[in-house]
């Protein structure tokens, strides 16, 4: 990259403009973090062209005129607080930085010309034709990403250039633009900007089909309704460019696009360009050091959209010269209460987790009882990559035609089962509004065939349209234990026959033949056990459990049933006493004979509790007001045999085992007495009698 301090373009006004400015005109597409910004975004943008254009073969007299262009284009969004005082109180349009920057080149032409100071002057010949190409800079871009029309770049069709030098300098230029922005997007879309530069040059200017251009502002919806595209096509393309579209509106749904557009068109004036820009860049902050859409300021926008009953917030529109600035705006109540539910996410604190649910379910934010907020996205990715270590040895006793994937998250198994089995109907369920949103992107952005559909199978079997109505195989993966954990019932959570009934559901879903494949957490002693080993240590006998440890193929005894940990770090113990406080589960273990020493950071408890501890542990602070709610073991894999046996079916498979990767995070963090990891998890296979 070029040095800021390169002396062969510090004294020139364009670079003192872009680097003396505090203005912060970021495109929020563009960066990885909001905290990152800098306001040197632009010229770091404006040198990485001029990079670009000296790499390039254009010809001299090409690249002198691209690159007095390039250096001028974005000058609208610098300058010190004086010189933007004074460009606006010329009534340069500053939010539309093309026409802005267009005029601000044109008065430094003027100002090194001193014998030609009328206003009305026209510039010279060269000044002018730069003045378009600043003036239409970027607009080829913007019209294969939908937002303005291409009749928008007809000024280049009356530029006084011979039309192979105009068609080389409008290569070169739109190269360096969008090169400037990556270089894999300029691989992707550089056939289209050169045959879109040789339409215009011919004199076809015919704008792109409607639902070409609504499929380029939303590429994230997995549909675009017809009457959103008759929307666009009768009350917006005809008269409005749509600026930072996709930034601001790309994670609404179509509805909610509608809903705001529709608020809009009565209040546009006289205005021809929308900007989004407010929009976009109130959306977004900092999550875990990266940009991520502030979801409690996007639930509260939707609850506006649905019932305009949240007095606390409204659609905000300014004008400010030719264009209009969207965004939303919201009450000092609402203010606070955003930045309490962003300050207090960064605890990671349960107690904190439970005042944000109760506060958006006070005033119905929450899309339903199973939306997390804050992390949906992060929990996502954390199913994808809990199953990559044994989704193929799920995959392997997949049978039939028709494939259920339960809970499918992030679509990891989904993906799976679609490429091994590209023949097959592949389903999957969730019973999350966000999940389902979720997948339905990726469906539409990746191009899959699988679908997915809401569904809980608590409630019912799972049935497909068509005349056998029955399906083929049903995956529960990582599924069964939050089905376990969160189910509500009257005796309250953690209660086995939820687990039992959503089993006898999906079993009643299968056609004969049909197979049930479950990989999710296994408990180490049952209950019963438990109980048994508590009483024979208050009589002072200790009495042991049997679990396998696959890596030494030996049995292995906890004492008494009992697992001690000792931290490396005081915050290990932190983080277990939050913990003892803090889990609900293993309602079925009166005692869980927990012993707390402090001074040497040891910590004893039977092994179910120390277990559901240490897998937790894990995860880290950050997850940890979801999974400390959640019991991630509930049957033993023998309870497992007798629950799918009640059911009728014949178990093929069923083992228990450690994922290699708990230990591997855990070592450095604590010692075990005994040494020995329980098993985390467990693969059964269970099929219906034919």
């Amino acid at each position: 990259m070029m040095d800021h301090t390169d002396h062969s373009y510090k004294t020139k006004k364009w670079y003192q403009y872009l680097y003396f400015t505090e203005n912060r005109a970021v495109n929020v597409e563009r960066v990885e973090a909001v905290g990152s910004i800098t306001g040197r975004e632009t010229l770091d943008y404006v040198l990485r062209t001029l990079e670009v254009l000296e790499r390039s073969d254009g010809a001299p007299e090409t690249k002198r005129i691209v690159r007095k262009v390039l250096q001028w284009s974005e000058v609208a969004k610098g300058g010190t607080a004086r010189d933007r005082a004074v460009w606006e109180g010329k009534g340069y349009p500053l939010d539309i930085h093309n026409i802005a920057s267009a005029k601000i080149y044109l008065d430094e032409v003027k100002s090194v010309r001193p014998e030609d100071k009328t206003s009305d002057r026209v510039p010279e010949e060269e000044d002018q034709i730069i003045y378009t190409l600043i003036k239409t800079h970027g607009m080829i871009g913007q019209c294969l990403r939908g937002e303005v029309p291409v009749s928008g770049n007809a000024p280049l069709t009356e530029l006084p250039l011979e039309k192979n030098m105009l068609r080389e300098i409008l290569y070169i230029l739109n190269e360096c633009i969008i090169r400037g922005v990556s270089e894999d997007l300029w691989l992707r879309i550089r056939a289209d900007v050169y045959g879109l530069i040789d339409r215009i040059l011919e004199g076809d200017t015919e704008e792109f089909p409607a639902e070409f251009r609504v499929r380029h502002l939303l590429p994230g919806l997995p549909e675009i309704p017809e009457k959103l595209t008759d929307f666009f096509r009768e009350k917006l393309f005809p008269r409005y460019e749509l600026w930072y579209f996709e930034a601001a509106l790309s994670d609404f749904d179509a509805d909610q696009v509608l809903e705001i557009l529709s608020a809009l068109l009565d209040r546009l004036g006289d205005t021809n360009i929308i900007s989004f820009k407010p929009l976009a860049d109130s959306l977004y902050y900092d999550y875990e050091g990266k940009k991520h859409i502030n979801v409690y300021k996007k639930r509260i926008i939707e609850k506006y959209l649905r019932d305009h009953s949240v007095e606390n917030v409204a659609l905000d529109v300014r004008h400010r010269g030719e264009a209009a600035l969207v965004d939303f705006s919201f009450s000092r109540v609402c203010e606070k209460l955003i930045d309490f539910c962003v300050e207090a996410e960064q605890s990671g604190l349960l107690t904190f987790e439970k005042s944000i649910t109760v506060l958006y379910d006070m005033f119905g934010f929450r899309r339903d009882e199973f939306d997390r907020l804050n992390n949906e996205d992060k929990y996502l990715a954390t199913m994808n990559s809990t199953e990559e270590s044994t989704k193929n040895s799920i995959v392997d006793f997949v049978t039939g035609d028709i494939l259920v994937d339960v809970g499918s998250g992030g679509g990891v198994l989904l993906d799976l089962l679609e490429e091994r089995f590209p023949e097959k109907h592949v389903i999957g369920t969730d019973i999350s509004e966000n999940v389902i949103g979720v997948l339905n992107k990726k469906r539409a952005a990746e191009g899959h065939h699988w679908t997915v559909e809401r569904h809980n199978f608590v409630d019912g079997p799972f049935l497909v349209e068509g005349e056998k109505g029955r399906v083929d195989t049903i995956i529960f993966s990582s599924i069964i234990h939050e089905i376990f954990s969160y189910t509500e019932t009257p005796e309250g959570r953690f209660r086995p026959e939820v687990v039992e009934q959503a089993l006898r559901n999906a079993f009643d879903s299968l056609a004969p033949g049909g197979r049930i494949v479950i990989r999710d957490g296994v408990r180490t002693i049952s209950a019963v056990d438990a109980k048994r080993m508590a009483e024979a240590a208050e009589r002072g006998v200790q009495l042991s459990g049997p679990p396998q440890d696959p890596t030494a193929g030996t049995t292995c005894v906890y004492p008494g049933g009992l697992l001690t940990v000792t931290f490396h770090q005081r915050a290990g113990l932190d983080f277990f006493q939050n913990y003892v406080h803090d889990f609900e589960g293993l309602t079925d273990i009166e005692d869980k004979r927990i012993t707390v020493d402090p001074e040497k950071l040891r910590v004893s408890g039977c092994v179910d509790f120390m277990r559901e501890f240490l897998y937790t542990y894990t995860w880290g602070q950050e997850s940890y007001s979801h999974e400390v709610q959640e019991q991630f073991g509930y049957y033993t894999i023998e309870e497992y045999r007798q629950v799918l046996e009640r059911l009728g079916a014949r178990v093929l498979r069923a083992e228990a085992f450690l994922e290699p990767g708990y230990p591997e995070h855990l070592r450095p963090l604590v010692t075990l007495e005994p040494d020995v990891y329980p098993d985390s998890n467990c693969i059964l296979v269970a099929e219906k009698q034919a």
